[in-house]
């Protein structure tokens, strides 16, 4: 090949080079490779129910395609899911919508970014809540804003507090992100403790918060309080939701947001240029689990409360675990830092929660994501989602491999 026709190196954009992998699916990826090999892996790194989708919403769906549902749909959502979200947050959170506040997309994830997106400048400050969900930390470098994470204390059940909140707002600040039922904690907000947050928030006019609700169904502690039920600052409110999570439709790809209709329309406008409408299958399906009401998600909560205590009861036995309780989620986030410093049976030494579960990855052929993920470095989220015997499996695997770090 001549020189004139060589092809130059590929620089890819500076963009791209700063994002991180999801280090969720980074380890689900690790543990399929070792599965391929012949391996026995129990993932509990992802955050997907193992349920099936309830067959009523299957049976939309399949409906939907033989009623000719093929064609390209609305940018926001089609008019009469949009309008079953504004009755789902009459029912479920007694907040009044329009159609014109409902932005559908494809997946909670795609509904967060069009915010980030629409509201944070170049140099903005965006607040995040500490222990956080992987992608919110990238979504705001995407947007070239500046993540300020807060965060809450082991003993506030990693909770951040209104006088933290306070403490942390400076003219920069545009944004404060959080979510609750909180993932990677399980941690859920008060109406008491939101309602100091949002006192916060009202004397500080040029701040939005964009609230992450897509646990909101799986909560153990009763009700569900959404910050934007405070009335001085709900025009300031992005509330993201979706169906992967109560509905056990994560490969569906449906969520939305609630906002003012000036937010709402700038999200629209972002997806027009990226996604365009969500699937219409999706949303015919989406539209038939609102419609169902919530008592098949009633029923998967009582089986994650049911994991979860058990898991809670087999923790127990594994000493150097630091594990609140959650509340919501499906998750435990022990805090790990009683095995930094010990050394492998190889000889290798754990110098960090990536180190141990990369150790728990390759001894116990258990996998988990390790919390710097989160901004939490000394902890590691273990999923509680997958089944009762696999969870009782996993951990006596962890104990005894565990076991052998001296």
């Amino acid at each position: 090949m001549s020189e004139a026709t060589a092809l130059a190196p590929l620089v890819l954009s500076d963009r791209i080079n700063a994002m991180q992998e999801s280090q969720t699916i980074a380890m689900a990826k690790k543990a399929r490779e070792l599965a391929a090999q012949g391996v026995d892996v129990i993932s509990l790194s992802f955050g997907e129910p193992d349920f099936q989708t309830p067959q009523y919403i299957k049976d939309a769906a399949k409906k939907a395609l033989d009623e000719g549902f093929t064609f390209y749909t609305p940018v926001p959502g089609y008019p009469d899911l949009r309008q079953a979200i504004c009755d789902k947050f009459k029912r479920d959170n007694q907040l009044d919508y329009k159609p014109e506040n409902i932005v559908v997309s494809t997946g909670a994830k795609q509904a967060l970014a069009n915010a980030v997106l629409s509201l944070v400048n170049p140099g903005d400050e965006v607040i995040v809540f500490s222990p956080y969900w992987v992608s919110y930390e990238e979504m705001v470098r995407l947007a070239d804003g500046t993540t300020v994470q807060l965060v809450g204390s082991l003993e506030n059940d990693f909770k951040v507090t209104a006088a933290e909140l306070e403490a942390a707002i400076t003219p920069r600040t545009k944004l404060i992100m959080y979510s609750s039922p909180c993932n990677p904690t399980g941690a859920v907000f008060s109406r008491q403790e939101l309602s100091a947050i949002a006192e916060v928030v009202a004397r500080n006019p040029q701040v939005y918060v964009l609230a992450d609700e897509i646990y909101e169904y799986i909560n153990f502690v009763g009700e569900h309080v959404s910050i934007a039920q405070f009335a001085a600052i709900k025009d300031r409110v992005i509330t993201v939701n979706g169906f992967s999570k109560g509905y056990a439709m994560t490969g569906w790809r449906v969520g939305y947001l609630a906002a003012s209709k000036e937010i709402a329309c700038a999200c629209e406008k972002m997806q027009s240029q990226i996604t365009s409408g969500t699937c219409a299958m999706t949303q015919r399906a989406a539209l038939a689990a609102l419609q169902g009401g919530r008592s098949s998600a009633d029923e998967m909560v009582e089986a994650y409360r049911r994991r979860r205590d058990l898991v809670l009861e087999l923790v127990k036995e594994i000493p150097g675990f630091r594990t609140p309780t959650p509340s919501g989620a499906f998750y435990i986030f022990p805090d790990v830092t009683g095995y930094f410093g010990k050394t492998t049976p190889t000889g290798e030494v754990i110098k960090s929660a990536m180190d141990l579960s990369l150790f728990m990855l390759h001894d116990a052929h258990v996998a988990a994501v390790d919390g710097s993920a989160f901004g939490a470095p000394n902890c590691i989220r273990f999923s509680t989602a997958a089944a009762d015997e696999k969870l009782r499996e996993a951990f006596i695997r962890l104990k005894n491999s565990l076991a052998k770090l001296k």
